[in-house]
């Protein structure tokens, strides 16, 4: 492993910001991770695809950048397949992997962006589908005593978007070397109910649709949606979709009686918050070098020159616009630096 030193980090971000990482090194195998600790070199910031991070500023310390890129089947049963990726390889990568297997359950988290590695910390979901409803275990090193651990499931503590990873207290501290996912080898409960899935099949003359079909349908349309960030910087959705209370949504429907909304099993609802930031003015919306996406409110973009700080004002505009207008304050689902 080598350490270097005033690194950018424009290759390493989706959003295509020109900042300088003090030190830098991409990390191999676990050993590595044990060896940048020895350095001493503080602080340490963990880096995958760069596709979930707003750097507002030059990143002192130490980045970690996860190289790590097996992919390996651990344990099989009769409809069963435990798989186990280390948390370098590229999200989509192992989609396509699973699906070029024919094993089920990843299919609907098809053009994700970002790694395996990360994914856990966020609980990445789309189209009804979650991380957490596959995962088993995880391994990950404690950079603040070295000592490798093992979580699983539970010990995740998945929720929206959000596990014990993103906890204030755990935020950064667990490198997360490989993740173990329990994947179908036969007969499997697709879901294609949720968004365009369904339509985007019948229109592509899928009546029975395979994994492969839907995993193709969800590309298409990611990719009718969401700006590619190697043509237009970006992080794709900038916020998490609002859960709140069913009250708060009677209030919105006074004004605007169709407000999309989804009912919760707790009795609470989830407001997709595109349609809170459209409502409120800012799709297609430029402010200088960003701006909310012409067609996804919910992307905020890098149209070239913005510099982190812009981002993160735009986002900070968008939140407090559509807290006056609706009472829902918008959480970040975007790691800002």
């Amino acid at each position: 492993m080598t350490i270097q030193q005033n690194i950018s980090l424009l290759p390493y971000n989706t959003f295509g910001l020109d900042v300088q990482a003090a030190h830098f090194a991409e990390i191999t195998n676990t050993a590595d991770v044990i060896t940048a600790l020895e350095t001493g070199i503080q602080p340490i910031l963990i880096l995958g695809g760069g596709s979930n991070m707003l750097f507002t500023r030059d990143v002192p310390g130490l980045v970690l950048h996860n190289k790590m890129q097996r992919i390996e089947v651990v344990r099989e049963a009769a409809n069963e397949v435990w798989v186990q990726a280390e948390g370098g390889v590229g999200w989509h990568d192992l989609v396509l992997w699973a699906v070029a297997h024919d094993f089920g359950g990843l299919e609907n988290l098809s053009l994700i962006p970002g790694t395996v590695g990360a994914a856990p910390v966020q609980n990445i979901g789309a189209y009804g589908v979650e991380l957490k409803d596959m995962l088993v275990e995880l391994s990950a090193i404690d950079l603040q005593t070295g000592e490798s651990r093992v979580f699983d499931r539970q010990q995740c503590a998945f929720s929206y978007r959000d596990s014990f990873f993103k906890r204030p207290e755990n935020r950064g501290r667990f490198f997360i070397t490989s993740v173990v996912f329990v994947l179908t080898k036969t007969e499997h409960a697709i879901h294609i109910s949720y968004g365009d899935i369904q339509r985007t099949l019948e229109s592509n003359g899928v009546p029975t649709p395979t994994i492969a079909d839907i995993s193709r349908a969800v590309v298409q349309i990611r990719s009718s949606k969401l700006p590619d960030p190697a043509v237009i910087g970006n992080c794709g959705s900038f916020f998490k979709n609002p859960e709140t209370d069913r009250t708060v949504l009677e209030k919105i429907q006074v004004t605007h009686p169709h407000a999309p909304h989804y009912d919760l099993p707790d009795g609470r609802v989830k407001i997709p918050a595109g349609w809170l930031i459209e409502q409120a003015g800012w799709k297609g919306k430029r402010v200088g070098n960003t701006g909310s996406y012409e067609k996804q409110a919910l992307v905020l973009v890098n149209y070239g020159g913005a510099t982190g700080e812009e981002v993160r004002n735009l986002a900070y505009a968008i939140i407090d616009s559509v807290e006056q207008l609706f009472g829902v304050r918008l959480e970040a689902e975007v790691n800002i630096v």
